[in-house]
């Protein structure tokens, strides 16, 4: 086969592939305009409004038998507290329930199993944060032997994301006139405007509180703040 017959043979099919994305290209406007493509981000800090709390209580004794029932009278009296507390039934989940033997390794011995744990997690919704210190008072009156996570929250969000999605779009357009100020363009108009999911963040105390503690006072519980969070991206037509 002539070598430069095959150069030009192969030339000629790579422009035949090549034709189709290019006329597509050309019909499409984008291609035909100088874009610029950004993203940005806003943020909205306010007050939380609600609080959810994981507790429970851990019981242990030499059988499972006894060790379920002993967690389950504990457990009775934590759910007795937190209803007299006002916490309603939708508000109040179970987490987690198990059951697991206490076992003991020692060298040259096979393991033996010493007792059992029993344990029962639930998760609570307090929607008056004023009652979220008198609320972990009356569990930890009531048995409850572990406090976990607590979780700000807001019960109805859209406000603060609206707020940050202004915030978000502004500073996205702030950038866009930036950018092309500095190279010399314009922005003729914005092409294309998405948005990632919302975040909000919030301080996560972590509590271990026992039952036998003593207690002087009810238990301070700082809510702080929640900073609502929106990237958006954006694609902006540019002209001199």
């Amino acid at each position: 086969m002539n070598p430069p017959r095959t150069i030009a043979a192969l030339l000629l099919l790579m422009t035949a592939a090549a034709a189709p994305a290019l006329a597509q290209q050309a019909g499409n406007p984008v291609f035909a305009a100088t874009t610029l493509s950004l993203s940005a981000s806003g943020e909205t800090r306010v007050a939380p409004d609600m609080a959810t709390i994981t507790l429970g209580v851990d019981t242990t004794a030499p059988t499972a038998g006894r060790a379920m029932s002993g967690n389950d009278e504990r457990m009775a009296q934590v759910v007795g507290a937190l209803k007299s507390a006002g916490i309603e039934a939708r508000d109040l989940q179970t987490s987690s329930l198990s059951l697991s033997p206490q076992t003991v390794y020692e060298d040259g011995h096979p393991p033996r199993v010493t007792g059992y744990q029993a344990s029962n997690q639930v998760t609570i919704t307090v929607r008056d944060l004023a009652r979220l210190g008198p609320v972990v008072d009356a569990v930890v009156g009531a048995g409850a032997t572990n406090i976990g996570q607590i979780s700000f929250g807001l019960a109805n969000p859209q406000a603060a994301e609206n707020s940050a999605r202004i915030a978000a779009v502004k500073a996205l357009d702030d950038k866009a006139s930036l950018y092309a100020q500095a190279t010399g363009y314009h922005v003729v108009r914005l092409v294309n405007l998405s948005e990632g999911v919302p975040e909000g963040s919030a301080p996560r105390p972590q509590m271990a509180l026992m039952a036998m503690a003593p207690r002087a006072a009810s238990t301070p519980v700082e809510a702080g703040t929640l900073d609502v969070h929106i990237d958006v991206s954006g694609l902006f037509e540019l002209a001199k």
